[in-house]
């Protein structure tokens, strides 16, 4: 259940973050959904708009090996038989502080089964005219060194239209191939000339995309910008830092009689799948130290 939630307002903006996994239930612009909303009150379906931590995406049977020690997780992805998503989205975030714009959130991760390691994490949020701008914060409160990363799960609305008409630009040259059952990574290889390549923009079609991109080109000012744009001329984007150079896109498939395609998950990562076990890109979070991201959403 989403439990306590906070209203946020500045210009034309407006936002619902809920204590619970601190999410995004709502977020729109001038009335109009920049994000696929959920009810209040009830269960938060398919993770939408919640903050991901202490690992993104998925850890194949809960197990990983850091620093010659073996560790399990509890599995609850129990059809692929994987970690999925961390733990802050279970989390109840407590309240730091709330004014009309602005919002702060905590929470406190372990030690928990197969994670025994301390991370305090704080999550910033602001309306401004530019959209809304996250910053997550985490901390390691122990005495070990912990592996770490981080990212959101928004799934982008870009407008009345279905998601196979929307348009759509991804800053990526390398994506991820993964296993068509577990999602698992296999290689790297370039979009140049594949199906997954938006370089350009260009519609989506029926292109099922679940993967994870990396080489992010990012502008003169350090920034990177996925943007979706429905035929009616509607659009919106996700914005975010060289903190996160990896890249999660998912055009929300499901099989009957779940909905399918109501948005385009856009989730900027710290690490790709099953970093804990490979290294790629971890954050090795040393005791005493912090660690930052920062992303933004915006009406296009």
């Amino acid at each position: 259940m989403t439990g306590h939630e906070y209203g946020l307002r500045h210009g034309g903006y407006t936002a619902v973050i809920t204590a619970r996994g601190a999410a995004v239930r709502q977020f729109q612009f001038r009335g109009r959904d920049l994000v696929v909303p959920f009810p209040a009150g009830g269960p938060n379906p398919d993770y939408r708009g919640v903050i991901i931590a202490p690992w993104p995406n998925r850890i194949p049977d809960g197990k990983y090996t850091f620093d010659g020690e073996d560790y399990q997780l509890p599995v609850n992805e129990a059809g692929r038989r994987c970690s999925l998503h961390g733990f802050t989205p279970e989390l109840d975030w407590r309240l730091e502080s709330w004014t009309e714009s602005a919002l702060e959130l905590s929470c406190a991760i372990g030690p928990a089964p197969g994670y025994p390691f301390a991370l305090s994490i704080t999550a910033r949020y602001r309306l401004d005219g530019d959209g809304l701008n996250t910053t997550v914060t985490a901390a390691n409160m122990g005495e070990r060194t912990a592996p770490y990363g981080v990212c959101p799960h928004p799934y982008l609305l870009a407008g009345p239209a279905p998601l196979d008409q929307w348009s759509l630009q991804v800053p990526a040259r390398t994506f991820l191939e993964v296993t068509p059952d577990r999602l698992l990574p296999l290689a790297t290889r370039p979009v140049d000339g594949h199906g997954h390549d938006f370089g350009d923009p260009r519609v989506i079609g029926s292109t099922e995309i679940d993967h994870p991109f990396t080489d992010i080109v990012f502008d003169g000012d350090g920034q990177a910008h996925v943007v979706v744009r429905d035929p009616g001329g509607t659009g919106v984007g996700l914005a975010w830092d060289h903190s996160c150079t990896w890249l999660q896109l998912y055009t929300g498939d499901a099989e009957p009689p779940l909905p399918s395609r109501l948005g385009l998950a856009v989730e900027p990562m710290t690490c790709p799948p099953d970093a804990f076990n490979t290294g790629t890109d971890l954050v090795r979070l040393e005791p005493g130290a912090s660690h930052r991201v920062t992303w933004r959403i915006f009406a296009a």
